[in-house]
């Protein structure tokens, strides 16, 4: 049942795909038309986790994730399109930021603040999702940041579990999190299936 179900979804986002050429126009407006969005504080999202698109998309709908430009893009889509968009932007190769490493003593502050609130128990060994969880490896210093501590404040709202585990990180934690999560490469390896 569950593998006819996705065979539907997925034929559904592939009848969809021509017909969602303009809005990847738009969304490439923001997200940048070769994957490096324009500023910092957008997120990348070509490479991104398909499942991980898709939920955002419905949560922007919904309102659950609020954001002055989303909102009103995805109040327009519909389910086969938010469906269509997530395959699509899955499908293209993550791009380099180039945003260097973290250095040594904030590599190791970070670790200390995974160990604290286990980042990797959902994000996975390489920071690279799966799924409905997304791949934080390469994505904007500035946008990580932001986003943590939004989901501390309870500026962003749409995952009560993060929320729950920011209120727990410092601010030095966060900002060190998002540093060296920044200047992670991992397509080594997911290449050699790591």
């Amino acid at each position: 049942m569950i593998l006819g179900l996705a065979a539907v979804v997925g034929a559904n986002a592939l009848t969809a795909e021509p017909a969602i050429k303009d809005k990847v126009k738009l969304c490439a407006t923001c997200h940048g038309k070769n994957g490096v969005p324009i500023n910092k504080t957008t997120p990348v999202i070509w490479g991104q986790n398909e499942g991980y698109l898709y939920l955002q998309l419905r949560d922007f709908q919904s309102g659950t994730r609020r954001n002055e430009q989303m909102g009103p893009i995805a109040a327009e889509l519909s389910k086969d399109e938010m469906h269509a968009l997530a395959a699509h932007f899955a499908k293209l190769k993550w791009p380099d930021l180039q945003q260097p490493g973290a250095p040594p003593d904030v590599a190791k502050e970070a670790t200390q603040a995974n160990g604290s609130v286990g980042c990797t128990g959902c994000h996975l060994k390489h920071y690279q999702g799966d799924g409905t969880t997304a791949r934080l490896a390469g994505q904007w210093r500035e946008y990580l940041e932001t986003t943590m501590k939004n989901f501390r404040d309870g500026t962003r709202g749409n995952n009560p579990g993060m929320t729950n585990l920011m209120k727990a990180t410092s601010t030095d934690q966060i900002e060190a999190l998002a540093q060296y999560l920044a200047g992670l490469k991992i397509e080594s390896y997911l290449r050699k299936g790591r």
